[in-house]
């Protein structure tokens, strides 16, 4: 029986996020302190504040989801979190893994992420990109629907299924007016729901190339130690079993897909996980979670009283 952490990514952001754990638990407030020395930004702030517009820009979420999540994770640690067996995060969640496995610097890790965030922003204009999701399909009907919306563009827009998050479960990412048709017509295909996501950008397809170019020469610039703890990558679902392994994926991050499904599937059967805990703001992961595996259980950390619970059942399941 073990532990495994898990950090949610962009699309868990919303106003007033983690207030409740922040004026229990000062290690939140420590860690926003720390990132706004860091970025000059106070991201808490803003979290507080909102409006949720403000948090869904890319350029807001990426650091400020990053933060949040290593907030969580450290504020699991003061609290006497037993070291778990794995690591995962959900795209921009991967950041955080590497950080709580000690790959890398909070520091560094935020700085690039803010530059992660600043390519994506720039890599198509304003009001141009976006996400949306599909519920119901399995993974090839969505990956042929996709090709078919982009076929009827002639080929000059495209839209690509990124996110295998589930199994019925599946982002699609690219230009907007190519989302707002396939949402549009995702019912006659089958799918039992289809909506746009709060995501300003179409992150890991094809359109992310060029950034991911630039990302790659920061991602190099920055020295990097192999994980403590195994950390599941969103491709190819596995731990790299090398530092190279590690940043050839990184490299690739932002415009390859997220294989959700297997990255926990990998965290279940390889690191024996019997408890999953998300570490970050919003339930999206413990969402995902079950429908992947309902035999294993996905915590939230939002509150003092989830902590707790987070906490006993992870002694629990260590012991």
């Amino acid at each position: 029986m073990s532990v495994a952490v898990v950090f949610p990514g962009q699309g868990s952001q919303s106003v007033g996020m983690l207030a409740e754990l922040a004026a229990a638990e000062p290690t939140v407030g420590e860690t926003f302190a720390e990132a706004h020395d860091v970025l000059e930004r106070d991201l808490w702030a803003l979290a507080q504040a909102g409006p949720a517009e403000a948090l869904a820009d890319t350029r807001v979420t990426q650091p400020l989801m990053f933060v949040a999540d290593v907030a969580v994770w450290r504020t699991l640690l003061a609290n006497g979190l037993p070291m778990p067996a794995a690591f995962a995060g959900h795209s921009l969640g991967e950041f955080a893994a590497l950080v709580a496995a000690e790959a890398i610097g909070f520091a560094d890790a935020l700085r690039l992420v803010e530059r992660r965030a600043t390519l994506m922003a720039g890599a198509v204009a304003d009001g141009e990109g976006g996400m949306a999701a599909l519920i119901g399909l399995d993974d090839e009907a969505v990956v042929a629907f996709c090709k078919e919306t982009t076929a009827s563009f002639d080929g000059n827009r495209i839209v690509e299924a990124v996110n295998f998050n589930a199994p019925g479960q599946v982002a699609v990412s690219g230009h907007v007016d190519a989302l707002e048709r396939l949402v549009a017509g995702a019912k006659a295909q089958g799918a039992r729901k289809a909506l746009m996501l709060p995501v300003s950008v179409p992150n890991h397809s094809s359109l992310m190339r060029d950034a991911g170019a630039s990302l790659a020469e920061a991602i190099d610039a920055l020295v990097w130690s192999m994980p403590g703890v195994p950390v599941v990558q969103n491709e190819p679902a596995a731990a790299p079993a090398t530092i190279d392994a590690l940043l050839a994926s990184l490299r690739v991050h932002v415009y390859n897909p997220v294989r959700w499904t297997g990255s926990v599937e990998r965290l279940r059967d390889t690191y024996g996980a019997t408890l999953v805990i998300e570490a970050g703001p919003g339930k999206v992961l413990a969402g995902l979670g079950k429908r992947i595996d309902r035999a294993l259980p996905t915590l939230t950390v939002e509150s003092p009283e989830t902590l707790a619970a987070a906490l006993e059942a992870a002694r629990a399941a260590a012991a």
